[in-house]
């Protein structure tokens, strides 16, 4: 197969480790190895006695069994623990698709989520979001799009870029849509448990059946990227097992310590949602300022969920406005055509500590 370069990872590639300020990133603040093991008793202890041999394929049982603590019905036998999120996209998409297949995809996306599937030669199409409609999206748009081919619809909600967290009846009536279809489901969930409002909060995707695949990392909500961990969950057992055979060509095994660190944290996932969603509200509350001040340069749909958002630019071109901001004031935005978006949108990180000081800055180049 034949992938393009991943736009964004190669922006970040360029940026990430030499700019001041990240004012792009989507993941929550990160924290230390001793901060983590300080939320449990003995922790530390343990983690200076494990073993450093492989693991377990799967996962090791006591970090599946902590997963499942995030769904309902789901088992340890159900969870499939990868090296990150970009592992398990990349499986799925091998284990279930074929050359020819149709697939629908949420967009604007995570750019693996359409293009690992596009590598394999299926046929894909958009399920566009849009921001007029406060980044919804149609479920009769939905309908139109399907064909006789169509093997999988790919959705991600709470959603990468623009924050946005589908209504309990629309996720309903898309599960729905799916099974009549005999259609896969596969739920990017990476941001689930960020939700402003907990009563928002949606069923995990692999609850409601067979149909569907939840996907889930410990990047995201809980800030905690460096040990990449991830995982699938479902009872779909052919995609299961299909998946599990090709890990063994690539990560086979996940980092034994990773998984320990993964499991101390999942006990404790409360803390570390509560801490994230307290830097999160604190920022939004500073871009909510930003952007009534500046309401002649930015829109914005203001996110329900979710570290970041997708503001849009109204004057000028948002790549060249990223490349002179960058350069002479060291805060990173990140342009909205690394998500093919051509209406002058950017991701605007609001999970980092550094947030107001990135945005003094911000407001110190506007003024110049």
């Amino acid at each position: 197969m034949s992938l393009p370069p991943f736009k964004i990872e190669r922006y970040f590639a360029k940026y990430e480790f030499t700019t001041e300020f990240l004012l792009c990133s989507s993941d929550c603040e990160a924290m230390s190895v001793a901060d983590l093991l300080s939320f449990e008793p003995g922790a530390a202890e343990k983690f200076q006695t494990l073993w450093l041999g492989y693991t377990e394929s799967q996962g090791s049982p006591t970090l599946r069994k902590e997963i499942c603590n995030l769904y309902t019905t789901i088992q340890p036998e159900d969870v499939l623990v990868h090296t990150g999120a970009e592992e398990a996209i990349y499986l799925f998409m091998h284990a279930m698709l074929k050359e020819n297949d149709h697939v629908i995809v949420h967009a604007p996306h995570y750019q693996s989520l359409s293009e690992v599937a596009k590598g394999l030669g299926c046929q894909v199409s958009p399920w566009l979001a849009r921001e007029e409609n406060g980044w919804a999206l149609d479920l009769d748009e939905l309908r139109h799009l399907m064909r006789p081919s169509t093997k999988a619809i790919v959705v991600n909600t709470p959603h990468n870029p623009t924050g946005y967290l589908m209504p309990r009846a629309d996720f309903d009536e898309l599960h729905k849509i799916a099974q009549e279809k005999k259609l896969l489901l596969f739920c990017d969930e990476v941001y689930r448990e960020s939700e402003y409002n907990p009563a928002d909060r949606l069923p995990a995707g692999c609850d409601y059946g067979e149909h569907a695949v939840s996907l889930g990392v410990t990047s995201k909500t809980y800030g905690l990227a460096g040990l990449r961990i991830g995982w699938i969950a479902t009872k779909n057992k052919d995609v299961y097992r299909k998946m599990a055979s090709l890990k063994d060509y690539t990560t086979i095994c996940n980092s034994a310590p990773s998984e320990f660190l993964a499991e101390v944290a999942l006990r404790n996932r409360q803390k570390l949602i509560d801490r994230n969603l307290g830097i999160i509200q604190h920022n939004l509350s500073v871009v909510d300022d930003l952007f009534t001040r500046y309401s002649s340069l930015f829109t914005w749909v203001r996110p329900k969920a979710g570290s970041m958002a997708f503001p849009k630019l109204l004057k000028g071109d948002i790549e060249r406005f990223c490349d002179d901001l960058v350069k002479k004031s060291g805060v990173l935005l990140l342009p909205g055509s690394m998500y093919d978006d051509s209406r002058n949108h950017f991701r605007l990180g609001l999970g980092r500590k550094n947030l107001p000081q990135a945005v003094q800055r911000l407001e110190e180049y506007l003024s110049k």
